[in-house]
């Protein structure tokens, strides 16, 4: 070794610096255990039974080689192969190791259908926890296993094609292997509505659907048209929508024919998306595909809607975890991090921001928990009323809310929050998805229009809901009578109906807070959020809130 040609004292100035005034990775955590609004939920809303279940998943997840999976999964994303090298068709999406974990964690959870396997009390609401946690740690796989859980209700309208897919869809198997359904236990079920010419409007779709013999429920047809967005194109089987003779129906289109050769679902290109990276989504022609129908010819929107207000539900349920990640990853940071003498989580103006991300995100919580309730309840006609309502109102509200909420919490973070190697870029490009997917924020408006001038006891049951918390806080009594008369008048309702329904969705929530019990939470949410604001941004809670006592709730450590 050569002598160093440096005194002893001028070597250490080779040392530029040592880390500190970093907050550790948050990982190697129980992600149920610090979530004491997600831990009241649960027993609130009927599923205490569940809970060391929960438990034991929210340990598992919160582990660092867990969380690494998310990141994995997105770092490489799917990659289409059209053919095989001998020029043979296979429309096959190859994946990271780490998507098929996450997505064989999720079946054998049962996140795809323990509601249906199991239909006890509290089912859907021990499900919605357990996708609650899934999600902070990876969304975009997600969307196969919500529409596979959303496709049951549709597929039981046909008891023939029930009998075969509904084991094959409820078990907990996953098998992603490119093969005919007839060769495995466990499927999974995609969708396939829109078109290039219409988005949201389905009813201009052109995809045309020919009966092969005997038209009519569960009778045999061949499609052909292109579908513009198909998410999770290596499902085994698609409901899709097409034109068939007596009208805009749908079909089960199974990747496979009963032969077991390939069915022609032919994928053109997987999308190039800013968000929602692990999952692929892609146009496919449709030349000649063999579909069943599903349901009434000329009824297909009518049919797929049951598994549409699913899929919404999950919408909002995904964009509420994007939420808890996102406050989880601010406070964390904040609690361990410094400045100007003080940690950050100490100093007022940080705590306002932090208090209010944190009303915002328990809010949420508190919504799509109640209306997983109304999932399990939804045999009673007023819980049904109730549903058909608040469900647009959550969809609209929450996944709208998501991105402001989560540029708040990286601006929390400061510079390293913009860092790919941080998880709160990946949470920033999620957050406009599920407010864009089944039903932008307009047609959740106009969606709630419809249902309010059809079915007057979709208002009464949200109003009834809401009377529930009269007399629990002034400001909230106060808006609610504003909010009574102006839903009595009629006039020019389709241009003011964001602002109808921004205030919809904040009352019902406010409502909810204030029957739970948490006085500190209620009267800082309404405060906030129905009294004289004197700000538009996170961070603008009036004086008097404990701020500090919020963020103590939703980060037990600080307590």
């Amino acid at each position: 070794m050569t002598a160093s040609r440096y005194p002893q004292a001028e070597q250490s100035l080779a040392n530029t610096h040592e880390v500190f005034n970093q907050p550790p990775a948050l990982e190697n955590v129980n992600l149920f255990e610090r979530d004491r609004p997600l831990q009241e939920a649960l027993e609130r809303e009927g599923a205490a039974w569940a809970r060391q279940d929960v438990m034991d998943f929210g340990a598992r997840v919160g582990q660092a080689d867990y969380m690494e999976l998310g990141f994995l999964a997105n770092e490489h994303k799917p990659v289409l192969h059209t053919h095989d090298r001998f020029g043979h068709r296979v429309d096959l999406v190859k994946f990271h190791p780490a998507y098929h974990t996450l997505m064989k964690t999720a079946i054998e959870e049962g996140l795809h259908a323990s509601p249906w396997t199991d239909p006890r009390p509290g089912a859907h609401v021990a499900r919605t926890a357990k996708c609650y946690l899934q999600s902070q740690i990876e969304a975009a796989h997600g969307c196969p296993i919500t529409m596979t859980f959303a496709a049951i209700p549709s597929l039981r309208s046909t008891p023939s094609l029930a009998a075969y897919w509904i084991p094959k869809v409820t078990a907990r198997q996953y098998d992603p292997s490119n093969r005919p359904d007839s060769l495995k236990a466990g499927v999974t079920i995609g969708m396939a509505m829109t078109e290039k010419q219409g988005g949201s409007d389905v009813r201009a779709n052109t995809t045309r659907a020919f009966p092969m013999g005997q038209a009519g429920t569960g009778e045999l047809y061949e499609l052909v048209g292109h579908k513009f967005f198909v998410s999770a194109p290596m499902c085994d089987a698609f409901l899709v929508l097409a034109q068939a003779p007596g009208g805009l129906s749908c079909f089960l289109l199974p990747r496979w024919r009963p032969d077991g050769s390939k069915n022609p679902l032919q994928i053109q290109r997987l999308k190039n998306k800013m968000g929602n990276v692990a999952n692929a989504s892609s146009e496919t022609e449709l030349r000649g595909a063999l579909a069943w129908m599903v349901g009434e010819e000329g009824r297909g929107v009518r049919t797929i809607i049951d598994m549409v207000a699913l899929t919404r539900f999950d919408c909002m349920m995904g964009s509420s975890s994007g939420m808890r990640m996102a406050l989880s990853q601010a406070l964390h940071h904040c609690h361990h991090r410094s400045a100007f003498g003080n940690r950050l989580s100490e100093q007022p103006l940080m705590q306002n921001v932090l208090a209010d991300l944190a009303l915002e995100s328990e809010a949420a919580l508190g919504l799509t928990m109640r209306l997983a309730r109304s999932l399990d309840e939804s045999h009673n006609p007023q819980e049904q009323a109730f549903m058909r309502l608040a469900t647009a109102l959550g969809k609209y509200w929450i996944c709208k809310r998501t991105p402001g909420h989560a540029v708040e919490a990286m601006e929390c973070i400061g510079g390293s929050g913009v860092m790919e190697d941080s998880i709160m870029p990946r949470l920033f490009r999620e957050s406009p998805v599920n407010a864009i997917w089944e039903g932008s924020g307009n047609v959740q408006c106009l969606d709630m229009l419809r249902a309010m001038q059809k079915s007057p006891e979709v208002v009464s049951a949200y109003l009834l809901e809401l009377e529930h918390a009269k007399g629990g806080h002034t400001l909230f009594d106060a808006r609610l009578k504003q909010l009574q008369q102006a839903l009595r008048d009629p006039a020019e309702m389709e241009y003011r109906a964001r602002q109808m329904v921004d205030r919809m969705a904040v009352l019902l929530q406010a409502s909810l807070l204030i029957r739970q019990g948490h006085a500190l939470i209620a009267d800082a949410f309404c405060q906030g959020r129905l009294g004289e604001r004197d700000g538009f941004n996170y961070g603008t809670l009036p004086r008097g809130i404990d701020c500090a006592g919020i963020m103590a709730r939703h980060l037990p450590q600080l307590g």
